[in-house]
């Protein structure tokens, strides 16, 4: 009894270090970002290059992953294989990496709720407040108060880098795939700067562009089917049992009450979709996600209207953690709150009519962002997709991320007009334009040296260990 006391403390004391370390490190990038923002003259993690840049990445990923190395997590290993696996899927997974390279900049443009982790697979068809499938924004895990240009950035890359990966276009064509993105989004926001209509639209089957519409009907299931074929036993009493599913039936009563305070928080009031907010069984949910890997995710299954587990609900729990792009944005006056809070409180703002499941719940004293599971929740295939057709679909999440932003003084924090302040921003368009593409080139040209460094280090066991300091 006693050695398991002191396991426990050495464990305890073990966490807490890596916890110090972490937030050390944010403190430290913090200050950076308010020297660089102040005009001070220091070199930021972008400019450096050979060793010093391997050992950068090196260091950031160690960090960023610091807890899932120690605990040995099997979603770690996977994920450093996953991100070996190909320059875009690393591009998904290393958001800090990309971020501290942009620590401080763009500090005179203009705030907004931002994305934080913009790319053409965080588009996608959901639940709205109804349950029924809109088009949009749809992953909410780094969201931060931030200049527009953070999110432009990301997306530009993540769309240049996706277009080469995925597609094995030729330059000047991911040159044009990356304009018609920033085109959409300016376009976008200068409607709505003159309309005001971002609070009602929502891109829904009969009014999307042709290229979203296809989407739709390709994400289109039945619920039944869905959650006969996907997830539930022969009997229909609960989650099955596979490689991707682990029941943990024995916990229902833990996460009834995280539905319960879900409900108390949200307002929930659904009774023709769960009329009591029963929770039927609970699953572990393995291997799903990309920067996610190796963080806990549970699947909670809510009896529906017709008590036959013909129409029952999935709801999503996820860890939070603390935003990538925190300590690195230009200090603001607008907060978004910690871990899921700060989660929920960008969904809110981003989907104007969104899912009523998404909030913050804390389970077994950690912080958990939910969200329901759909039969229709897709985003596109990109290997579908024409060189039309990305210019398109890169076109039309333009619009969809400029209208995100433009909720930010609408139901954010934001305190002054946020679509003329961009448009000004961004002119003479040109330029901004010519700017912004080739700071892509750049970064993407970067992302591809320090995929090929990475490579070399996970071959060589790098990862498998965090950042030690020695006496």
């Amino acid at each position: 009894m006693a050695d398991k006391k002191k396991s426990k403390a050495v464990e305890a004391e073990q966490d807490a270090s890596v916890s110090a370390r972490a937030d050390g490190r944010v403190d430290a990038y913090r200050e950076l970002a308010e020297r660089i923002a102040g005009g001070a003259q220091v070199v930021p993690p972008a400019m450096l290059s050979g060793e010093a840049r391997r050992m950068h990445i090196r260091s950031t990923l160690r960090e960023d992953h610091a807890s899932r190395i120690e605990q040995r997590a099997q979603g770690a290993v996977d994920k450093f294989d996953t991100l070996a696996g190909d320059v875009f899927k690393f591009f998904r997974g290393t958001a800090l990496l990309f971020y501290r390279d942009m620590v401080g900049s763009d500090q005179h443009m203009p705030t907004v709720m931002a994305l934080g982790d913009v790319h053409p697979e965080n588009f996608g068809v959901m639940p709205d407040k109804h349950g029924a499938p809109i088009f949009g924004v749809n992953d909410f895990d780094e969201v931060i108060y931030a200049p527009f240009t953070w999110d432009l950035k990301r997306g530009a890359v993540g769309f240049w880098v996706a277009a080469d990966n995925v597609a094995d276009m030729k330059r000047k064509k991911r040159r044009k795939v990356v304009k018609a993105f920033i085109k959409g989004y300016l376009a976008a926001m200068e409607d709505y700067a003159v309309h005001a209509t971002e609070k009602n639209d929502s891109w829904r089957m009969d009014n999307s562009p042709k290229v979203i519409r296809r989407l739709f009907e390709q994400a289109w299931e039945e619920r039944k089917d869905w959650l006969w074929d996907d997830y539930l036993k022969p009997n229909g009493r609960g989650f099955r049992s596979d490689d991707e599913l682990q029941p943990i039936s024995g916990d229902i009563e833990k996460f009834q009450k995280a539905v319960d305070a879900l409900a108390e928080s949200n307002g929930l009031d659904v009774p023709d979709r769960s009329p009591e907010l029963r929770v039927k069984d609970v699953c572990v949910r393995h291997g799903q996600g990309t920067a996610s890997l190796g963080l806990p995710r549970y699947y909670v299954l809510l009896e529906g209207p017709s008590k036959d587990a013909t129409d029952d609900i999935i709801i999503e729990f996820k860890a939070a953690r603390r935003s990538a792009l925190e300590g690195l944005v230009p200090p603001s006056e607008f907060n978004a709150g910690d871990k899921a809070e700060r989660i929920a409180h960008g969904q809110a703002v981003q989907l104007a009519h969104g899912d009523v499941f998404y909030g913050a719940v804390e389970i077994d004293g950690e912080s958990f962002m939910s969200r329901e599971r759909a039969p229709y929740r897709d985003d596109i295939d990109l290997d579908d997709l024409s060189y039309k057709s990305w210019k398109k679909y890169a076109r039309a999440c333009g619009a969809a991320l400029a209208q995100a932003h433009a909720l930010s003084d609408d139901l954010g924090q934001v305190d002054y007009d946020v679509e003329p302040s961009i448009i000004a921003a961004a002119t003479p368009r040109h330029l901004f334009l010519r700017d912004t593409a080739r700071w892509t080139e750049e970064v993407a040209d970067r992302l591809k040296r320090d995929h090929e460094m990475f490579k070399q280090d996970h071959k060589l066991g790098a990862f498998d260990q965090v950042d030690m300091v020695y006496r």
